[in-house]
């Protein structure tokens, strides 16, 4: 496993993983599996349920309404963990849908404790992934509920570029984005409509243009500060363990 495997390069981030934890990291990447676009490889409710780390492709984790609405909560990238949570709670509360084709590692709770039990430092840079996870939902909360519809697109957009770059798939001039309109809207609490109309204000405004499937920052510090983006609470300044 090398220094661009995108878990590695996330968990990078934190802690500088030894020769050693890497191995462990390695020895979890055994049990590989294939999703297709648009069907559940986690539901809402579902129990005793593995874990997964997102190999290639993109994947959404997202709540489903009695009346059928759909909030997504978040997209997944490669490097990402799917599931984490129900292998620890038990029970999942969310779904998860592959965005694209996806190839995942399955990984079993058992096989999680024993990687925490032989490095600590490894259990160390996972909990602080999971925390980095917690504290971008937070700021979606503050997207959806007080920042404006072009604000909220602005965010998000610099959001998915922080998070690309980080594994080596994005930059501060763009990246290429796999998210319909309609995965948009569900995100960010606006219908498609809205959504087209916001992306076209953006790019009018020489900031950002979304076309063929990349995402262009036309002027990225004028976006930032548009959306008063501050990146910070991503945390990915470097290793804090060393």
């Amino acid at each position: 496993m090398t220094e661009t495997n995108p878990l590695v390069r996330k968990l990078g981030a934190f802690v500088a993983l030894s020769d050693a934890e890497l191995a462990v990291l390695a020895s979890l990447h055994k049990r590989r599996r294939t999703f297709v676009a648009g069907r559940d490889l986690v539901h809402q409710g579902q129990s005793d349920q593995a874990a997964y780390i997102l190999a290639s492709g993109w994947a959404c984790s997202y709540k489903l309404l009695e009346d059928g609405q759909r909030q997504i909560v978040d997209f997944q990238i490669p490097g990402d963990f799917l599931g984490l949570r129900s292998v620890l709670l038990h029970v999942s509360d969310h779904s998860i849908e592959p965005v694209t084709d996806i190839e995942v590692t399955e990984i079993l709770v058992a096989d999680l404790l024993d990687a925490f039990a032989q490095t600590p430092r490894l259990a160390t840079a996972i909990l602080w992934a999971a925390s980095r996870d917690e504290a971008m939902v937070v700021e979606h909360l503050v997207d959806i509920g007080r920042r404006n519809a072009t604000e909220r697109m602005a965010h998000f957009l610099l959001e998915l570029g922080a998070r690309l770059a980080l594994v080596g798939m994005g930059s501060k001039a763009g990246y290429a984005c796999l998210l319909s309109q309609y995965l948009l809207a569900d995100a960010l609490g606006l219908s498609a409509v809205h959504v087209n109309r916001v992306l076209r204000q953006l790019r009018e405004g020489g900031m950002v243009t979304f076309r063929d499937g990349f995402v262009a920052f036309d002027n990225y510090h004028q976006l930032a500060d548009f959306a008063q983006f501050d990146p910070s609470y991503m945390d990915q300044r470097g290793p804090l363990l060393r």
